[in-house]
């Protein structure tokens, strides 16, 4: 009996703080890794699996969708639910865009943003696939917390340089 109710005991516990982690991962903030090179140097600055980035992305900002220019968000892709891209908005709805092979300009429609890689040549981003919708949006990236030696914020900024403005 006792052992058993011990069991019942360490289930209750292993199973309240299952349900408490889900529910602040799926509403305030979630560790993520950063795969690949499209965010280098901000993210994975020396290439390699085994020294990608980590980052802390905050889901605050989507009860209004709250964000600004030179944010780092984390979507999901607009032609593969199941891919999760973490670039940089360098555009928002009513603002300005050039396209860059076209050089048409573009308003971002009501809804949609622009994301950009901060490494341009090896990034699949709006330049691609176009503005993306708000609702993809899943957070903010605000800092990173692995690998211990680059821990810190996440700077808000914008490289105009190699974005074909």
């Amino acid at each position: 009996m006792g052992t058993q109710n011990f069991l019942w005991n360490v289930a209750k516990k292993y199973f309240t703080f299952g349900i408490i982690g889900l529910t602040i991962s799926d509403r305030y903030a979630s560790i993520l890794p950063v795969r690949g090179s499209s965010m280098s140097p901000t993210f994975n600055p020396h290439g390699g699996s085994l020294t990608d980035d980590y980052v802390l992305v905050e889901k605050l900002c989507l009860e209004k969708y709250k964000f600004s220019v030179g944010d780092v968000v984390v979507f999901r892709s607009p032609s593969d639910y199941k891919e999760k891209h973490i670039k940089r908005i360098t555009a928002l709805p009513g603002d300005w865009i050039r396209t860059p092979y076209s050089n048409d300009i573009l308003t971002i429609p009501e809804g949609h943003c622009w994301v950009v890689g901060d490494n341009s040549a090896s990034s699949l981003d709006s330049r691609s696939f176009g503005p993306i919708p708000l609702g993809l949006v899943q957070g903010r990236a605000t800092h990173i917390v692995w690998p211990p030696q680059r821990m810190g914020k996440v700077d808000r900024k914008i490289e105009l340089e190699g974005l074909g403005f």
